[in-house]
């Protein structure tokens, strides 16, 4: 199955005002009392504001005019008390709002991380760690952006010019609608372009994503890059994505200001239009000064947010645009699910059925193979580099299912056990492990949950009892011993130490091994083959090595090559095939 995310060419959907409102609706099923409160302060905020017009053109018309100081003062101090509500309710639409962004933002990490964690190891094979970096941290973070800043502004605005162009209509229709003409070509005009805009946005997040995919891998090869002496070619690298971001970043910028002059520029022609018509309808006795500039507070009233909504509107793009960047990951399915089997089927730990694999846009890696592995023996996996040892391991580990065919374990269909089962079953020493930032406790703990709250000393009589004491003995500091992130401050043969303990002081009833004693020096070694000798009768072991020495008292071993699979039977035969490269009857 092909799990590659756009990286390239943004999604064709329409960047429209309700497809967009339409996808942040779910974002916001819990926090319907924050989002109805922050509504309230709105209409409020709003209300004082669309009122302040009305009592300063009547108070102009009934009191300025008259010379009325009480009536004068009274409606001032209305004035005021308008004002300061309308203050009071933003206040508390933007605290509320504030809260909800953050929650928002922090149910959207943990709701995306958990997705990734539940895609299998193909999805990490086909798409890079930037990206999704950049999806699960700048993404995310453009949403909570809009949700805590944006989004309560962006429906005052709508709500304020909704209201503004109301009061301007119903206090002169003829006036209302020649002030209203210039904003019906600008929002035309935004309304064609919105799907560009928001396409803009999308191949900017898209090239930020790859800015960050080029960072990661270049500081994670940095060794390579030092070796070589070849910081000239990794930095071409970087300035290529760096200036692929920079022209996006540019164009999206230009697309998001695009509205702020146009609606600019329809702001002063719909007060050229109010003032001249205006002062004409007054010569006529048909307008009062007063209502003239209860109209020019109207229309400063409608536009003003316009041209806000034109700055936000660019926000809100962009949220859209990250938000289809993290529904793209959220809308993935898995498919590796846990199935049902029947009764099981044979008495031999496991066995392949059929099978057949190939990864995507890839040659058949397997084809047809059927072989079992009896529990408590050992067998080996040799070949040629690329021949498929590897892959044969991991499906044994349901790190991917084939593509025909079925693998059983314990007589079930390995589909059919949940991760927490299967992996209590399975072992998998990888030839280059994995340590996190930590200790040597963190490290191994990590793959042993059940002695979390067992002291040092505690976890220490559990190593010797499973024969590893004289593995930890190899560190200085013991189980306090420092490890940095991915155990850069530890040899690959001490990185492989701990990952042997880690695995084996579970005791699965298989462990795999690939390559696991490459970067060990062969006193190490010997000891290893010592502590898997002692490992329970019933382990099963699964040794993947290059270097035969290490097989050499094996119960059974199996050539893997150009798709198939052999018995190799006696070591002189599996030597004889290595060096012909080929399957031989």
């Amino acid at each position: 199955m092909k799990y590659t995310l756009s990286t390239s060419r943004g999604p064709r959907a329409k960047g429209t005002l309700s497809s967009g409102v339409k996808k942040f609706v779910p974002l916001m099923a819990g926090e319907r009392s924050n989002v109805i409160a922050a509504a309230v302060g709105i209409l409020v905020s709003s209300t004082a504001q669309l009122l302040a017009p009305v009592i300063i053109g009547r108070t102009v018309d009934r009191y300025v005019a008259t010379r009325d100081s009480p009536g004068l003062a009274q409606h001032s101090l209305l004035l005021m008390l308008v004002y300061l509500t309308g203050v009071a309710a933003s206040y508390i639409q933007i605290r509320t709002m504030g809260g909800v962004g953050r929650r928002v933002l922090f149910q959207l990490r943990n709701a995306l991380f958990t997705k990734l964690q539940e895609l299998p190891v193909a999805f990490f094979n086909q798409n890079k760690a930037g990206d999704l970096i950049s999806r699960l941290n700048n993404d995310t973070d453009k949403l909570n952006q809009f949700v805590s800043q944006a989004l309560m502004q962006f429906v005052g605005n709508v709500v304020m010019i909704t209201g503004a162009g109301l009061f301007l209509v119903s206090l002169d229709p003829r006036l209302g609608l020649a002030a209203l003409v210039p904003a019906a070509g600008v929002m035309l005009l935004t309304r064609v372009t919105s799907a560009w805009v928001k396409n803009k946005n999308v191949a900017s997040l898209q090239a930020l994503g790859g800015l960050s995919s080029e960072v990661q891998e270049n500081l994670n090869n940095f060794k390579v890059i030092v070796a070589f002496n070849r910081v000239d070619y990794f930095r071409s690298k970087f300035n290529a994505a760096n200036e692929r971001n920079f022209a996006a970043s540019i164009k999206a910028g230009l697309a998001n200001n695009l509205f702020m002059p146009l609606y600019g520029l329809a702001s002063n022609l719909a007060q050229l239009i109010v003032i001249a018509y205006g002062i004409y309808l007054i010569e006529a006795g048909q307008l009062t000064v007063g209502l003239l500039i209860g109209f020019l507070l109207y229309v400063n009233s409608f536009y003003f947010p316009l041209r806000q909504l034109a700055t936000v509107w660019s926000s809100f793009q962009m949220a859209v645009a990250g938000l289809d960047r993290i529904s793209e990951v959220l809308a993935l399915e898995s498919d590796m699910p846990v199935i049902s089997d029947g009764i099981p089927e044979a008495e031999s730990l496991l066995a392949f059925r059929g099978v057949s694999f190939h990864y995507p846009d890839s040659r058949e890696v397997l084809r047809d193979i059927s072989f079992e592995l009896e529990k408590g023996k050992a067998y080996a996996l040799v070949g040629p580099t690329g021949g498929g040892k590897t892959t044969t391991a991991s499906l044994m580990a349901r790190l991917y299912d084939p593509g025909k065919g079925s693998v059983l374990l314990s007589g079930r269909d390995i589909r059919s056990y949940s991760s927490e089962e299967r992996t209590r079953k399975i072992g998998f020493i990888l030839q280059d492990p994995y340590l996190f930032t930590g200790t040597v406790r963190d490290n191994i703990l990590y793959g042993s949950g059940k002695y979390t709250n067992y002291s040092n000393a505690e976890l220490e009589n559990e190593l010797a009892r499973a024969n590893l004491s004289q593995l930890l003995a190899r560190f200085p500091e013991g189980l306090d011993t420092s490890v940095a992130t991915s155990g850069n401050t530890l040899s690959l043969g001490q990185k492989q130490l701990i990952a042997f303990m880690r695995a084996t002081l579970r005791e699965p009833e298989l462990l795999i091994l690939d390559e696991a004693t490459a970067n060990i020096d062969t006193v190490t070694e010997q000891l290893l083959e010592e502590i898997l000798e002692r490992l329970p009768a019933d382990t099963t072991k699964v040794i993947i090595a290059h270097r035969l020495n290490t097989i050499a008292n094996v119960d059974q071993i199996f050539f893997v090559n150009s798709g198939e699979i052999t018995q190799a039977g006696s070591m002189e035969h599996a030597v004889e095939m290595l060096l012909h490269g080929k399957r031989e009857s």
